[in-house]
C-alpha cells in the first residue's frame, strides 16, 4: 500500500480500523501496549528496540549469539487476552541449574521457538499465536548492534546496561548516542516497520528511558526517514520520572527537543502527565538521583503541540508507573480528536 493510499483510506468512510504505532522499549511500551490491546477498531504494530544487553536477555545474547527478546517477551504479554496468567507463567525465573538459574521462562521459550522457527520473526510470531495476540510486534531491526553513549567529556559507555545503569554518583551528561553493528557496515532495518510507519494514522513515541529504549529505534537507517515522510500525526508521551545518567535534571520540553532532533521533524502532539506520585516514591527516587518530570512553561508548549495533560500515575503501585486504565482514557481521548 503506496502513503498516498494509506492516507486516502484515512479519509474514507469504508475505513474502519485505526493504524497505531507504537516505538519504543521496555517497561514503558509494556504499559502503552496494555492500554491500547483493548480499544475498538485499533490495529497495533509495535516497534522494539533490539539494544537490550542487561540481565537474562543480555546472558543469552552474549552465548547464543541472539537478538535481546526481553523487551519483545513484554511487548507479547501486554497484547494478549491472557496476559496476567501469561505474566505468572512466562516471567517466573529458574531458580536452580547451571546454566538456567536467573533466566525467565519466557526469555527461554521466544529464544528457542526463534531457533527452531530459522528466525527471531517467526519465533515472535509464533509465541504471539499462542496467546492470541492482538497486533504485530517488530524488531526495528533483525541484525546484532552495541548502543554506545558518548558523553559530554568524551567518555564513551558501551551497552545499553552499562548505559542504564551507570557507576558511580555522578556521570557526565549524555551528548549523543549510536549503533555500532556486530558483523555488518550498518544496522539494516526491519523492512516492515518502514511499511507500518508509512501507513500508519497515528504514531506513540514513548513513554520509556529516553536513550536505551526510545533513541535506539530512531537511529537505525531507514527509521528516521520513514516518520520525516509519513503523513500520521506523531504523539510523544512524557516520562512521570526522570533517570540518573540520562535525563538527570531535564525538564519535558528536553525529551521533547530530544525526541525532535532525532526523529528530524516536530512532534504533532503531546500526551503529558500532571499526576504526581506520592511522596514517599518520590524520596525513594530521589535517593536514586531521579525527579519528577515537570514542564519549565507548558504554556508556551502548548502553543507549539496539541497538549493533552492528565493524571495518569498509577495510585496503587509502590513506583512511579503510568495506569495502563488512565492512559486508555488518555488514548480514547486522542484518537477521538
Amino acid at each position: 500500500m503506496s502513503q498516498l493510499d494509506s492516507q486516502d483510506n484515512l479519509q474514507s468512510p469504508q475505513a474502519t480500523q485505526t493504524r497505531i504505532v507504537t516505538i519504543g522499549g521496555g517497561s514503558g511500551q509494556y504499559a502503552l501496549l496494555s492500554s491500547l490491546r483493548d480499544m475498538p477498531n485499533v490495529a497495533i504494530t509495535a516497534v522494539v528496540s533490539m539494544t537490550d544487553s542487561g540481565g537474562s536477555t543480555g546472558k543469552l545474547r552474549d552465548e547464543l549469539g541472539i537478538l535481546p527478546p526481553g523487551d519483545v517477551l513484554k511487548c507479547i504479554l501486554a497484547l494478549s487476552p491472557q496476559r496476567e496468567v501469561a505474566r505468572e507463567l512466562l516471567l517466573k525465573r529458574f531458580s536452580s541449574g547451571e546454566r538456567l538459574m536467573g533466566h525467565n521462562a519466557g526469555n527461554m521459550l521466544l529464544t528457542m521457538l526463534g531457533q527452531y522457527a530459522g528466525s527471531f520473526q517467526e519465533g515472535i510470531k509464533a509465541l504471539a499465536e499462542i496467546l492470541d495476540v492482538k497486533g504485530d510486534i517488530l524488531p526495528v531491526t533483525t541484525d546484532k548492534a552495541t548502543l554506545v553513549a558518548e558523553l559530554t567529556n568524551g567518555d564513551r559507555v558501551f551497552g545499553e546496561s552499562a548505559i542504564d545503569l551507570p557507576r558511580g554518583d555522578q556521570r557526565e551528561k549524555i551528548s549523543s548516542v549510536f549503533l555500532v553493528p556486530h558483523h555488518t557496515d550498518q544496522v539494516s532495518v526491519n523492512p516492515p516497520v518502514l511499511q507500518q510507519i508509512l501507513d500508519a494514522h497515528i504514531i506513540l513515541i514513548g513513554p520509556g528511558d529516553l536513550y536505551t529504549s526510545i533513541v535506539p529505534n530512531l537511529l537505525v537507517p531507514g527509521v528516521k526517514e520513514a516518520l520525516q515522510n509519513s503523513r500520521a500525526r506523531i504523539c510523544y508521551l512524557t516520562n512521570i520520572m526522570t533517570k540518573f545518567g540520562e535525563t538527570d535534571s531535564y525538564h519535558a520540553e528536553d525529551f521533547i527537543r530530544e525526541v525532535e532532533a532525532y526523529v528530524g521533524r516536530p512532534l504533532d502532539e503531546i500526551i503529558y502527565n500532571e499526576g504526581r506520585p506520592p511522596e514517599k516514591i518520590l524520596s525513594r527516587y530521589a535517593a536514586q538521583k531521579s525527579t519528577f518530570v515537570r514542564f519549565k512553561d507548558i504554556a508556551e508548549c502548548a502553543q507549539r503541540y496539541r497538549l493533552h495533560n492528565y493524571d495518569l500515575v498509577d495510585s496503587q503501585a509502590d513506583i512511579a508507573r503510568h495506569d495502563s486504565g488512565k492512559l486508555a482514557a488518555a488514548l480514547s481521548r486522542l484518537l477521538a480528536a
